[in-house]
């Protein structure tokens, strides 16, 4: 069954949508099968990703709504992964979702036929807290946060700590993060440095040890609808990216093997309290 990952940050203009496109390709380039959702109504993902917004016959707006399935859809690219594309026509889900029943759990529940079908699912959020938000985190598995290492993004991660919390206790108890993402880094700034030790600090192993540099070739590739590991594979920027994709796969079969660990514990604990009853 795939793993649903939202990226996510409630502070616009951070690297989110960025990550979320190259992470896609990167992960797809190491042979997993990858679907990406864009649920931002500013349709950023879908230019990324080499679809054009304007000419979309059906978006994930007609999919929240129950218009048609989530399969009929799908948009193949030219950077081998699926997507699932969103335009303007978005915004009119945020406010129709509010009429609905069971308006949070529209995404979950329209992604679960494609679960099988795909390794991984990545949900580019919007940079807001609204119901297009709520929706992909009670979707998900995990979070991943992509920060830039500035004092404002900074200020505005516990906002969005605070909203994985209640969305844990209200509907996805089984939400988690992943790790943060540092993005857009100059290591010439003493402030990027000094955030940078911030977040070491604080998250700990939470803290993806890639970090993804303030590269042109990045900001370029968006206007040529491709990630910036097709666009400039040579690259500071693809390299980055194609690291974070390793290091994420690495940390997925860590945790899966030590879910296996604990499973086989918790059994033969259950089997020893059996043996002493008898």
């Amino acid at each position: 069954m795939g793993k649903i990952i939202a990226l996510a940050n409630q502070k616009g203009g951070v690297g989110k949508t960025t990550t979320a496109v190259n992470l896609a390709a990167a992960l797809s380039a190491q042979q997993r099968r990858v679907l990406l959702i864009d649920l931002d109504p500013q349709g950023n993902a879908t230019m990324g990703s080499g679809i054009d917004k304007y000419a979309l016959n059906a978006s994930i707006n007609d999919v929240l709504l129950g218009e048609i399935d989530a399969q009929q859809t799908l948009q193949k690219t030219a950077n081998l992964y699926d997507l699932l594309p969103a335009n303007g026509d978005l915004t009119v889900a945020e406010v129709q979702l509010l009429q609905l029943e069971n308006r949070e759990l529209r995404l979950r529940n329209a992604l679960s036929p494609l679960r099988e079908k795909y390794d991984f699912i990545i949900i580019d959020c919007p940079p807001s807290l609204n119901m297009l938000t709520v929706n992909a985190l009670i979707a998900a598995d995990s979070v991943i946060i992509p920060l830039q290492c500035e004092y404002f993004p900074l200020e505005g991660l516990s906002a969005l700590l605070n909203t994985i919390e209640q969305i844990q206790a209200a509907g996805n108890p089984s939400l988690y993060m992943d790790g943060v993402v540092r993005t857009m880094y100059d290591g010439r700034s003493r402030l990027s440095s000094d955030v940078s030790e911030q977040l070491s600090e604080h998250f700990g192993d939470k803290l993806f040890r890639t970090v993804i540099p303030r590269n042109i070739r990045v900001a370029e590739a968006p206007s040529y609808g491709l990630p910036v590991t097709q666009y400039d594979k040579r690259s500071q920027g693809a390299a980055a990216y194609n690291a974070l994709a390793g290091e994420l796969l690495r940390r997925e079969s860590e945790r899966q093997t030590q879910t296996v660990v604990n499973a086989t514990v918790a059994s033969n604990v259950a089997i020893n309290q059996k043996t002493k009853l008898v």
